[in-house]
């Protein structure tokens, strides 16, 4: 190969060195798109929403949410796991992003093509049951679970929160249920609100307008306080079920070799967006609780979930739908 030849590739090196870079500096230059693996109306839906629309005029750009749901999430994240890293697209998902790989024998993708951006916020998930039901606790469930054939628990599908609540019911509580996984975390409501299952868990942004129409009676709480919007309604711990503690949290990930700076520029946008008043004013009404904080945060909080219920997914010996 001759110098002139290897000058050339440099220069060629060099110039394509340059491009990538002008390009992660002018990110973004088109939509960008939040796939939630989930169908609309649940509340990784509501929070994706809201943060998208703030967060895109804190970028100048807009955010397009596309609902990819099926699969316990897993069709979703398939999907972005397998797109280009080129900052247009990103997944916003719940626990299901992880839990997946502790309980479905097969996985089209690893669980490290997904790179944590931040943590979007934690809605604090409710039991709820008809308006109409004779239970009036946690108590009360668990003890109508343990006549006849048991109840019938709604999930938003196989690993996600509701699926942990219904199983640590069953193991810390000895309730007799069977789970019924729907699509989305909606449509588990929407099944308890027709009857058609007994009870179900949902986070709050999906069941509080259900609960102030009546439609809905909440019996607990699973997160570790009381909800501000629901402020006689205890919590499991207090109904003296210690180890019931669960949330719904929203977060973002991004295929991965998606350019750092760009992932740097997106948790910076999504963080300064949930300091706006107008988003906390969307969100803290129905007691979800913007969280935000750096990419490392994101990745301590995965950890010690993936952890903990890890050890609850292997007692259930939770698996595949």
């Amino acid at each position: 190969m001759t110098r002139r030849t290897l000058a050339r590739l440099a220069l060629a090196v060099l110039a394509a060195i340059a491009a990538t870079a002008h390009a992660e500096d002018a990110w973004p230059t088109k939509p960008i798109r939040f796939i939630v693996p989930f169908g609309p109306g649940g509340s990784n839906d509501i929070v994706a929403r809201a943060v998208a629309e703030a967060t895109s005029k804190v970028l100048g750009q807009t955010i397009v949410i596309e609902n990819k749901p099926g699969a316990g999430s897993a069709l979703g994240a398939e999907f972005v796991a397998k797109s280009a890293p080129d900052g247009y697209t990103f997944l916003a998902p719940a626990a299901g992003v992880m839990t997946n790989f502790m309980i479905r024998s097969h996985m089209s993708y690893k669980e490290t093509d997904l790179v944590p951006v931040v943590m979007m916020a934690v809605s604090p998930s409710v039991i709820v049951v008809p308006a109409d039901s004779p239970i009036k606790d946690l108590k009360g469930l668990i003890a109508a679970s343990k006549k006849g054939e048991g109840l019938n628990f709604a999930t938003a599908g196989t690993g996600s929160t509701p699926h942990f609540v219904a199983e640590m019911l069953k193991l810390r509580a000895g309730a007799k249920m069977q789970i019924i996984p729907y699509k989305s975390g909606s449509e588990g409501m929407g099944a308890v609100v027709g009857r058609q299952v007994d009870a179900t868990s949902e986070g709050s942004p999906v069941v509080l307008p259900q609960i102030k129409a009546g439609r809905l009676k909440p019996i607990a709480s699973t997160w570790s306080r009381r909800i501000a919007a629901l402020p006689d309604l205890p919590t499991a711990q207090e109904q003296g079920f210690a180890d019931i503690v669960i949330g719904h949290w929203s977060g973002i990930f991004a295929p991965k070799g998606t350019p750092e700076p760009i992932l740097d520029k997106l948790n910076a946008a999504v963080n300064q967006a949930l300091k706006s008043i107008e988003l906390r004013g969307r969100l803290i009404p129905l007691a979800i609780d913007p969280t935000g904080g750096s990419r490392e945060d994101f990745r301590k909080f995965l950890a010690a979930e993936r952890a903990r219920l890890g050890s609850i997914a292997k007692a259930a010996q939770m698996k595949e739908d």
